[in-house]
């Protein structure tokens, strides 16, 4: 007889520990176990069976891999948490005893230092993965660096946010690493390419911050602790990676007043950067050469003297253009991407930016001036990123770091969030004043009036490359602002597209369909007086029956009605002999149904004369005619294909016949949620269309 095993010694109850049971193990308090957990990157798990791995009775709803808490029990982490607490039992017993001095000295030669260097390295064993995980980080830095100090948020965390994150937007300024950015209800997304990897984070805007009294800022400072350990380190490596020194200078006296990017001032490392770049170049020589000089012995010496003099000339080449590629930057072209398939989705395109020396050439030429109106910071970093190095702004509000003033002839554009700005008035001119005379009264600019030779614009973020300005000139309606991660898919709905080259023919249809019921309802409702576009009036009918029967006293024979046509046709019908009549041929077929349309179409308009309607055309009625032909061939072929397809469910197995249901269901409310956006779109379009008219 086997072994009977012990409950709770296998399977999820040996793989699985409650939290009270890890805190229990760890011999720390419940707020320095989430601390810990928090530093070490260890979060709880949820397991198939919390029947199974639970070990009591009562249901537990936090469990941890055993593992990781098993883990955590050589961390030096947890000496300093225990010196944390017996320095808080010293203390509380010296402010029991009332001294409080001896309790301030305890506090302040006693208190632990904890330093998380070792936990990043262990975390984060390359730099590329570090990279991977700054997206939470810098949300979080950069959130932080925007919250008013309160007593749950401490200035000094505050201040090192916000140094933190305006060292890093210097790293990106000076490399043009940022590609994208797109502003939405909760603040400002940017993304950066930094080393291949893609950067992505979230800053809010300026507004005033009101936290509320349901979050917990002790787990948030916790984030924050790490995460400013861990931007510290990456910011470090990437201020050496091109050979800047770090941390770059800071004037106090310009940050206080509220200079920011400007406040900091970047230093190269010498020509440290240089001398390993000579370096390696005279390597790479070194090994070219060697390899030659073994080719070359390896020859007759025949050949050897005539390949030589082709292989210096051409190695001297070489140099050359190595020695160019390293001081010239490089010029690339993106390649694009096109698929063979016509039917097949749209492939991802490389963005515009996506090269480096073109995001630096994006705003070089141009002089910037920033209205006291626009948010100055984000615009700043977003024109210095693409290399506009000339920003200005209004210094009134004691804001050093600008390029120039609102008067600098030599700005090319200037960014304002307000209506239309006028042009300035011409100068007033006297009889006795020449215009001309320099010592005349100099007259003042008014500050709501636009300066002659200046593009004004207004903020706007869009695809990467220069735009028209005049679509975005001060009181005109700025294009959609469409996010520059949704790509748009075959078949849903792009708004970047006219509307006619993306609808389906039954919305086609339906659209015309409507616009005729609504001009017939239009031509319903208007009056017998009054003159309708396209329709002829009743004055100017009766004008033109009366130029027709009365023109110079000449007699115009009208032609026969149709009702005295109708009459002609029944008597010679009534008058023929019947024996005599053997039907119709095809000719006479088609006449004749030609005919009785024609009947059926005048009784109709007698009864809408008879009803106060308007009689439809037969225009119109063709038009309906052909719509519905075509709208029955495409109702036939649609049930034919839905056919074949119902055919070909039945040859499937079930498991993949329910997983096609699945996908139909959830391509057909994709289809649903895209016409909702083309109908939204099309009656847009058609309330504008009207407004204009």
């Amino acid at each position: 007889m086997g072994k009977i095993k012990k409950k709770g010694t296998s399977g999820n109850a040996k793989n699985y520990i409650t939290r009270s049971q890890a805190v229990r193990k760890l011999q720390i308090p419940l707020p320095d176990f989430r601390r810990l957990c928090i530093f070490k990157g260890i979060y709880p798990r949820e397991p198939r069976s919390k029947k199974r791995a639970s070990k009591s009775s009562t249901p537990s709803t936090t469990f941890y891999y055993t593992k990781d808490i098993q883990y955590l029990l050589h961390e030096t982490l947890l000496e300093k948490f225990r010196d944390q607490k017996a320095l808080a039992k010293k203390i509380s017993k010296a402010l029991g005893r009332n001294e409080v001095s001896d309790a301030a000295r305890l506090e302040r030669n006693l208190t632990p230092r904890i330093r998380l260097d070792h936990i990043i390295k262990e975390r984060y064993p390359t730099f590329v993965d570090a990279l991977r995980d700054m997206d939470d980080a810098l949300s979080m830095l950069f959130l932080f660096a925007n919250l008013p100090s309160t007593e749950n948020v401490p200035p000094k965390a505050v201040a090192k946010c916000q140094r933190l994150t305006l060292e890093f937007e210097h790293y990106l300024i000076r490399t043009h690493s940022l590609r994208k950015s797109f502003l939405s209800i909760k603040g400002i997304y940017y993304q950066a390419t930094i080393q291949g990897q893609d950067v992505l984070w979230l800053v809010p805007y300026r507004f005033v911050q009101r936290a509320g009294a349901d979050i917990d800022f002790r787990i948030m400072a916790t984030f924050v602790e790490f995460y400013t350990t861990l931007l510290s380190f990456v910011n470090f490596r990437l201020y050496t990676s091109i050979g800047l020194v770090y941390p770059p200078k800071l004037d106090a006296k310009s940050e206080k007043s509220g200079a920011e990017l400007s406040a900091f001032q970047l230093e190269n490392q010498g020509n440290a950067g240089l001398a390993e770049v000579a370096e390696a170049l005279d390597t790479e020589m070194h090994f070219k050469a060697q390899a030659e000089a073994d080719r070359l012995l390896s020859l007759p010496e025949a050949e050897a003297g005539t390949a030589e003099t082709g292989d210096v000339q051409e190695e001297a080449l070489n140099d050359e253009n190595e020695l160019t590629a390293v001081n010239e930057p490089a010029s690339t072209t993106l390649d694009q991407f096109t698929s063979l398939d016509p039917n097949a989705d749209t492939l991802l395109q490389p963005s515009l930016t996506a090269d480096v020396y073109t995001a630096s050439q994006l705003f070089e030429s141009f002089t910037v001036f920033l209205s006291r109106e626009t948010p100055r910071h984000p615009l700043e970093f977003i024109l210095r990123a693409f290399g506009c190095k000339r920003v200005g702004w209004d210094t009134s509000l004691g804001e050093p770091g600008a390029y120039c003033s609102e008067d600098d002839t030599r700005i090319t554009h200037q960014i304002v969030d307000r209506p239309d700005i006028p042009l300035p008035s011409p100068p007033l001119t006297d009889g006795g004043l020449d215009t001309d005379d320099e010592d005349g009264p100099a007259v003042a600019r008014k500050t709501n009036e636009r300066i002659p030779g200046r593009i004004y614009v207004q903020p706007h973020v869009n695809a990467g490359q220069l735009q028209r300005a005049d679509l975005y000139a001060p009181g005109a309606t700025l294009p959609p602002h469409l996010s520059p991660w949704v790509k748009p898919k075959k078949g849903g709905y792009d708004p970047t597209v006219p509307l006619a080259e993306q609808e389906t023919a039954a919305e086609a249809e339906a659209d015309s369909e409507e616009d005729e019921l609504e001009a017939d309802e239009a031509l319903e409702e208007a009056s017998d007086g009054e003159e309708i576009e396209g329709v002829r009036g009743d004055g100017e009918a009766r004008e033109l029956e009366d130029e027709l029967i009365v023109d110079d006293g000449m007699d115009v024979e009208l032609a026969a009605s149709e009702d005295d046509e109708e009459d002609g046709v029944e008597e010679t019908v009534a008058g023929a002999d019947v024996e005599d009549w053997g039907g119709f041929s095809g000719d006479e077929a088609d006449h004749v149904d030609e005919s009785t349309r024609e009947a059926r179409a005048h009784q109709a308009e007698l009864e809408a004369e008879a009803l106060g309607h308007m009689p439809q055309s037969g225009k119109n009625d063709a038009k309906k005619q052909a719509r519905e032909a075509a709208q029955s061939k495409r109702t036939k072929a649609e049930r034919e294909a839905l056919e074949d397809v119902e055919r070909r469910k039945l040859m499937m197995p079930r498991r993949k016949r329910k997983m096609f249901e699945k996908m139909v269901y959830s391509n057909a409310k994709k289809d649903e949620e895209a016409e909702r956006l083309r109908a939204k779109k099309r009656k847009i379009e058609k309330q504008g269309g009207k407004q204009k008219a």
